[in-house]
């Protein structure tokens, strides 16, 4: 059986995992006959947003604690994990991925990766195990890619605002659409814009569903 873990960063869009995004992945990988392991560092959140008003509420919340919501409690601490236990990688988007698993949002394309994101990362990206990002995701996989000497063609979508922020990480930019994703066959890297593009949930699910194959397919 394909393992692949999927490394959450919260939970809630505006500061930690996409809710959506991560569920439909979850669905996606296991329906696919994949076993999946959640994961998330052990590390406060950058901060907590009210989802309601969309204001900071001065709180302060654990990102593997909040991840266990979306993970029904089934969730490791990602420091434990190691690229021997698994086939493939997956990163669900949300603020989170760009906030808590490395500084996108605030950094730019100065961005940090947090140590053990960018440790299980090198080690998927030097095992040639594939790795899929989705929605703002693949601007962490480009600063992981630019530390380790790597270029890498990835996609966020079509804003091109963005775009050029994840290019001066390294990276080569690939628009795509919605429904679809895009694949660095030196790499194994594929992504998918998601939420960066998606009106609603089935527009979203669509590429996911899509990007989940070509990641079993990859990791097969």
């Amino acid at each position: 059986m394909t393992t692949v873990g999927v490394v959450l960063s919260g939970c809630g869009v505006y500061d930690g995992a996409e809710i959506h995004e991560s569920v439909l992945s979850l669905l996606a990988l296991e329906r696919a006959g994949a076993s999946v392991v959640c994961m998330a560092p052990n590390v406060d959140q950058m901060h907590v947003i009210n989802h309601l008003t969309g204001e900071e509420t001065g709180e302060s919340r654990n990102v593997l604690v909040e991840s266990a919501r979306i993970a029904r409690g089934a969730v490791r601490d990602l420091a434990e994990v190691r690229e021997s236990e698994l086939d493939a990688l997956m990163f669900p988007g949300g603020f989170g991925a760009a906030k808590n698993l490395c500084d996108f949002a605030v950094s730019g394309e100065k961005a940090s990766v947090h140590p053990e994101v960018a440790r299980l990362t090198r080690e998927m990206l030097v095992s040639r195990k594939p790795i899929a990002a989705i929605c703002i995701a693949p601007a962490l996989l480009a600063a992981v890619c630019r530390d380790a000497g790597i270029t890498s063609s990835l996609t966020i979508g079509t804003d091109e605002a963005t775009a050029k922020t994840v290019e001066a990480l390294g990276a080569r930019h690939l628009s795509c659409p919605v429904e679809e994703f895009r694949v660095d066959e030196e790499n194994r890297l594929i992504s998918s814009p998601a939420y960066m593009l998606a009106g609603n949930i089935a527009e979203a699910a669509t590429g996911i569903e899509r990007t989940v194959s070509e990641l079993m397919r990859m990791a097969g």
